[in-house]
């Protein structure tokens, strides 16, 4: 009787190990991620560049005599307009005369400031005075450059080879200044030039930029950041690009969750339009508040080597850092 009670023991715990087994074996396998709702927001995809403010037509104004600088009348950053005195200077002669004048008195000064009229330093376009390079009193010849002035300033980008074919004249622009990275600035694109530069082995063109208005922060040579805006969607169905995978024969996926409990979750086929680093436009496959999972790795603790990589032929050495003895 002893013998055929420890036969239905072993045969039970068999049966419940064959169980146990089986449980374990058609358990799933854990996955590691999260899950993200679809739903809807602006999207946009663009080509980005960097670049700098420049002035769109920079003009150095210079004396037309050698002389001395008597008077300046605006400064940087005023707005002028052609043909306005922006400063005031006398020829060497007249220097020389109101030198000697001066030292006479009051009266005989006036009297030649009168007679011998100082020269006029005039504003060739209207535009913005952007630098003053001198100070009164100074003497100047012809080759020194008293002002210079812009009549407006723009964004230029810098396009690398391979994305100028997606920037066309007309295209919406977004900047971003690095002095003021909270500040947007809009414009369009008004000229594409036709020769390339090459920046470190990488053909780079310039493209024109001009505001839609010119913000005051703007100084010329300022660093920009430009976004060229190809296509854009203000109310678009989108999911997070990490969720959407490359099936075979081109087909796009994303692995969906049941609204069946118990249900486990499925991959589905969608169509996508518009792309960027972070989102996916899904334009067929998907709808709004549908939850599409997000895979992430499992963390696998590295384990240790068996042997150094600096030991020939991989063995651990003994206690001491030495080989083992043979014994004999």
């Amino acid at each position: 009787m002893k013998s055929v009670a420890l036969i239905g023991v072993a045969a039970a715990v068999l049966i419940g190990g064959g169980v146990a087994v089986k449980k374990q074996l058609s358990k799933p396998k854990k996955q590691f991620g999260y899950y993200a709702t679809v739903k809807r927001a602006p999207i946009e995809e663009t080509v980005e560049a960097t670049g700098s403010v420049s002035p769109l037509n920079r003009v150095e104004i210079k004396p037309p005599i050698a002389g001395r600088i008597e008077k300046l009348i605006v400064d940087e950053g005023a707005t002028v307009k052609a043909g306005q005195i922006i400063a005031w200077m006398s020829s060497t002669d007249r220097a020389a005369i109101l030198d000697a004048a001066r030292a006479q008195g009051p009266d005989e000064l006036k009297k030649w400031e009168d007679t011998y009229k100082a020269t006029p330093i005039i504003a060739p376009l209207p535009g913005i005075i952007i630098l003053r390079n001198v100070v009164e009193g100074q003497t100047v010849d012809p080759t020194i450059v008293l002002y210079a002035m812009s009549d407006t300033l723009i964004v230029v980008a810098q396009v690398d080879e391979s994305d100028i074919g997606r920037v066309h004249v007309g295209m919406e622009a977004r900047t971003v200044l690095d002095s003021y990275p909270d500040k947007v600035s809009m414009g369009k694109v008004f000229d594409i030039l036709y020769e390339g530069k090459n920046v470190s082995n990488v053909i780079q063109y310039y493209v024109k930029i001009k505001p839609d208005s010119v913000p005051a922060y703007f100084r010329s040579q300022m660093t920009a950041n430009i976004s060229f805006i190809v296509k854009k969607k203000e109310d678009a169905l989108v999911v997070p690009a990490a969720a959407v995978k490359d099936a075979p024969g081109g087909v796009k996926q994303v692995v969906v969750a049941s609204n069946v409990d118990g249900e486990p979750p499925v991959a589905r086929d969608i169509k996508t339009g518009v792309e960027t680093g972070e989102s996916v436009e899904v334009l067929d496959g998907l709808d709004d508040g549908d939850r599409v999972f997000i895979s992430r790795a499992k963390y696998t603790p590295q384990q240790q080597a068996a042997s150094s990589p600096l030991m020939m032929g991989g063995k651990p050495s003994g206690p001491t850092g030495q080989a083992p003895k043979s014994k004999k």
